[in-house]
């Protein structure tokens, strides 16, 4: 169970960086509210037929519930502050600051759920949010106000993901995902309304839009699927294999080149991730191996 969940974390993650390309590329061409409900529509529509297909109800008082409320007003902070972020800010960057997620997830789940997080977990948490302050340099030469979107969007994203794990399991994943991007419609159109934008026609754009519904949708479900086969901690960590994907894209299609200090940002936060995700697993797996050796003893 747990390698198909991180299986399907990696394959998700390179989804969504394609999805990311997508919707950069189409922001450039019209509204970037329109681009918001172009892909909550393409989105919501997807995962309503394929709910359909699987018989499973989406128009119930489940929908209601005080988790899945919570859940879907996170996936609205996220969406917003990552459909902005991407639009605004280089990808090799907003790459390297998503990386942060998997620290504020253990974070979260330490504080949200109890989960027992030692002092050394503490601080490489800490040491990856300074490495995040790096680069986002808040205050300094070279900082981007629009950093900030992203960093509210991976904020949003690492609580979604929590409150997924905390929702009741015979929720369908199927039914999450509709009502999740069905919450991030009202969401482009305030953003539209509030910028004054007049939604364009742009062909180009429609089909740029079209592809990053197909492959968010793909990747949204792969990691709320992975989210709920195993424990965050343990799939969590694989969410920087967006980096290598992301980057790749932004240097490829866009030419970003992220600069020193990004570079230097990028391996604290990773380390300090691979550091709390190794700590944890060897916390985890010294009870079973004492148990094994006292079961052995004569």
């Amino acid at each position: 169970m747990p390698l198909r969940a991180i299986m399907l974390m990696v394959l998700g993650m390179a989804f969504l960086a394609l999805s990311d390309m997508f919707i950069k590329l189409a922001a450039a061409r019209i509204p970037v509210g329109q681009v918001m409900v172009m892909l909550s529509l393409g989105g919501t529509t997807v995962f309503y037929i394929v709910a359909r297909i699987q018989r499973v109800p989406i128009f119930t008082k489940t929908a209601l519930q005080k988790l899945v409320l919570m859940r879907n007003g996170m996936e609205m902070m996220g969406g917003l502050g990552m459909v902005l972020g991407i639009a605004l800010v280089p990808l090799s960057l907003v790459a390297v600051i998503m990386q942060a997620t998997p620290l504020l997830v253990t974070l979260g789940a330490a504080l949200l759920l109890h989960e027992p997080v030692g002092w050394r977990r503490w601080a490489a948490i800490f040491v990856g949010l300074l490495g995040m302050l790096l680069v986002v340099r808040p205050g300094f030469e070279g900082f981007a106000p629009a950093t900030l979107f992203v960093v509210m969007g991976v904020v949003g994203l690492a609580m979604r993901d929590l409150v997924t794990r905390m929702a009741p399991v015979h929720i369908p994943s199927i039914a999450l995902s509709t009502w999740g991007f069905g919450a991030t419609i009202p969401v482009g159109a305030l953003l539209l309304l509030i910028q004054g934008d007049v939604p364009v026609i742009d062909v180009m754009a429609l089909a740029q839009v079209g592809g990053a519904v197909l492959v968010t949708t793909s990747g949204y479900y792969a990691v709320t699927a992975a989210m709920r086969l195993a424990p965050a901690s343990t799939v969590a960590p694989f969410r920087y294999s967006r980096l290598v994907f992301t980057m790749s894209v932004g240097i490829l299609i866009f030419g970003d080149m992220p600069d020193t200090l990004t570079l230097i940002g990028a391996a604290i936060i990773i380390a300090s991730g691979l550091y709390s995700f190794l700590r944890e697993r060897r916390l985890a797996r010294d009870p079973l191996i004492e148990a094994r050796i006292t079961s052995q003893m004569p």
